[in-house]
């Protein structure tokens, strides 16, 4: 896990984090990177730096589809392993709470591994959709 705590969340700090995953990867490794259809991960100048930088190989999920990042998943567990109920005095604290946890998690790493069947989540989805679209009809 490669963590990047940083106080914004423009353009020029997913730069940083991209050239960070660059420098402790694997040179000949591809990397798939899943994100948000967030702005700052498809500025121009994130674009030519991708150009520049074959080996990186971005996803985007569908909107309103968090739940197909796993990297959500991981937040989930430090937000209720760590944050959740947590005091910090400052930031400073946090981020120091933030990368402990990140630290022991890279001590004994293991694969998320998903557990759901495409089939199962599909019929949710058609059975979320039906649901709204009565919803919308009515209202």
């Amino acid at each position: 896990m490669i963590a990047h705590c940083k106080a914004r969340h423009r353009h020029e700090e997913w730069l940083e984090f991209l050239r960070l995953i660059n420098r402790r990867t694997e040179k000949g490794k591809s990397l798939h990177l899943i994100c948000d259809n967030y702005a700052t991960h498809k500025y121009p100048q994130v674009k030519a730096w991708l150009k520049k930088h074959p080996r990186f190989h971005i996803h985007f999920t569908p909107t309103s589809a968090s739940w197909l990042n796993r990297v959500e998943r991981f937040f989930r567990s430090i937000t209720v392993d760590r944050l959740r109920r947590g005091v910090f005095h400052s930031v400073a604290d946090l981020k120091k709470a933030i990368d402990g946890y990140v630290n022991a998690y890279n001590k004994s790493p293991k694969p998320f591994v998903w557990t759901a069947q495409s089939s199962d989540i599909l019929q949710k989805v058609i059975r979320a959709r039906r649901s709204l679209n009565k919803t919308v009809q009515i209202a």
